[in-house]
């Protein structure tokens, strides 16, 4: 059954994350159920929340931190889905076949049934974030699920900064855009670039929010990790956030604790700043052919 109600409250667990997958599953349990207790209703994770972030170096064995769609976290998830009454975005290390993996979202209703499934779309390979030697770029295109409360839509991370991510998402009728990350600084960069790497992340959030007039909630993780002692590692930044369709920040974490966020979606300001801001009416979809092609030369 649909909610009916125009008003509803989204909740992100920033979470710092071990090497345990087992005890990094029940943690996430945890803080679900706190999060539930304290009025979340439709409930994200943070990105390959089972494990530490093992991208920082390419390593055959870390395939075996993959599992299916009905592997532990669903399954998990959906019991625990249906006991709280919410709905969870469960970001999955995704095992399709034998040597074909994806960076994904499982979308678990309040009845614990799964909605479907979204595939990280854009694949990253910068240093200590080596994702394209482990996932394969999402083949479902970009999604939005009617989940009991809201129609919501997920994406992640790298997705976070593509302007036509976020556009065709919101076009798909989403009033949240979810984004699990894990994203932080290294840290012989901190002191010269984090305040403007990280402020950056945050702007062109939230300019998603505003051009689309939606909600965005980005969900990050804590802590520092280094695979091995003689690598510097990533300290993940925090500072997981919401904000609503006008950029306005409606609540933000501190970079290094884990926290709990909520904040209300209100749809009646949805359709009232989409009403006064009407971006979606004005745009030229009969002018926009070549944003197709990967460069315009002259």
């Amino acid at each position: 059954m649909i909610n009916n109600n125009r008003k509803y409250t989204i909740g992100v667990l920033q979470l710092e994350l071990s090497d345990d997958v087992n005890e990094n599953l029940k943690k996430a349990i945890s803080w679900t159920e706190k999060a539930a207790k304290e009025g979340a209703q439709v409930i994200c994770l943070p990105e390959l929340y089972r494990s530490k972030y093992f991208c920082q170096t390419e390593d055959f064995n870390s395939f075996n931190l993959a599992e299916g769609i009905s592997g532990p976290s669903a399954n998990a998830f959906q019991k625990t889905a249906r006991e709280l009454n919410v709905s969870v975005i469960v970001p999955i290390f995704e095992k399709r076949s034998f040597g074909i993996y994806h960076n994904s979202a499982v979308v678990i209703d309040a009845n614990g049934e799964i909605l479907g499934l979204y595939r990280k779309m854009h694949i990253p390979d910068d240093p200590a974030f080596y994702e394209k030697y482990y996932f394969t770029p999402g083949d479902l295109g970009f999604k939005s699920f009617q989940t009991k409360f809201g129609k919501i839509g997920t994406l992640i991370c790298w997705d976070q900064w593509f302007p036509e991510a976020a556009r065709l998402t919101s076009l798909k009728g989403a009033e949240v855009l979810f984004y699990p990350t894990a994203i932080g600084w290294h840290p012989k960069e901190k002191d010269k670039f984090g305040t403007i790497q990280k402020d950056s992340w945050i702007t062109i959030q939230r300019s998603h929010a505003i051009a689309n007039g939606v909600y965005v909630a980005s969900v990050n993780r804590v802590g520092l990790e280094k695979p091995k002692n003689e690598q510097d590692g990533i300290i993940f930044w925090g500072s997981s956030f919401i904000c609503n369709p006008q950029g306005e920040i409606l609540a933000i974490a501190s970079e290094d604790k884990e926290e709990i966020l909520l904040a209300e979606v209100d749809l009646n300001q949805l359709e009232t700043i989409r009403r006064n801001w009407p971006f979606l009416r004005d745009r030229r979809i009969d002018a926009y052919d070549e944003i197709t092609k990967r460069f315009l030369d002259e």
